[in-house]
């Protein structure tokens, strides 16, 4: 853990000085636990006494990658349809997704779809998913691929895994349909503080990836030439609750 804590190094929001900025954003139905799991992940606080996000609010948190200052700019968005077309405007330039449910709520599972059907994922989800499984809401469908990064990443999140006797929907739903889509998957508890670094952390480390196989792409490294990249590939990480 100690070894873990050192290669990915926290810092305080406010340090001016970073070489890279990542913008993150927390998707999915209203309710699911968005807010506290930003507030567990930048505060180590929680509340049980959050209300709806209204619009869309953020914070920051720098951290070190592989001796590289990373800041990271963090987006809450509201999930009520009210407020749809306020949050996807701040998906431009968004590098990171972080798609999220609550596993005591069928509906908000069930939303996920709603949530990714786009013309960035429905080509690489048509092949992996049943015709009866896609859910094409495109009125409620996000912009990420018209608005955030071209490579834009996303792991999937079940929240709220402490409160195992009220659970509907079964892990290995959760794990089925994110493998489905290619995205990773966490169950996490903000309340309980599990997973919630552990998400984060990941998310940065397949960005880091992204970032460096681009860059061999577009410029490739001249016979002989030692190319540094920004990661070393990382480790995978738990995935299960407790």
């Amino acid at each position: 853990m100690a070894k873990a804590d050192q290669r990915f190094g926290q810092r305080d929001g406010s340090d001016q000085n970073f070489d890279y900025m990542f913008k993150l954003l927390i998707i999915g139905n209203s309710s699911v636990g968005k807010t506290s799991f930003l507030f567990r992940y930048a505060d180590d606080s929680f509340s049980n006494s959050f209300v709806s996000t209204v619009g869309i609010d953020f914070k920051v948190k720098t951290v070190y990658r592989n001796d590289k200052r990373i800041k990271l700019q963090i987006w809450d968005t509201a999930g009520q349809e009210r407020y749809r077309t306020i949050t996807t405007a701040y998906y431009r330039g968004a590098m990171g997704f972080i798609l999220m449910y609550d596993i005591t709520n069928e509906d908000s599972f069930n939303a996920v779809q709603d949530w990714y059907v786009e013309d960035w994922f429905l080509p690489q989800a048509e092949k992996k998913l049943e015709l009866t499984t896609v859910c094409v809401c495109v009125s409620r469908a996000t912009q990420i691929k018209t608005y955030s990064w071209d490579n834009a990443q996303v792991i999937m999140v079940g929240n709220k895994c402490d409160m195992e006797e009220e659970r509907i929907v079964p892990l290995e739903k959760g794990k089925h349909l994110a493998d489905q889509l290619g995205f990773e998957y966490y169950e996490a508890s903000a309340k309980e503080n599990i997973n919630v670094r552990q998400v984060f952390e990941r998310l940065v480390d397949i960005i880091c990836v992204k970032m460096s196989e681009r860059v061999d792409v577009e410029a490739p490294a001249a016979p002989g030439t030692k190319t540094t990249r920004l990661t070393d590939k990382p480790a995978q990480l738990p995935q299960k609750c407790c």
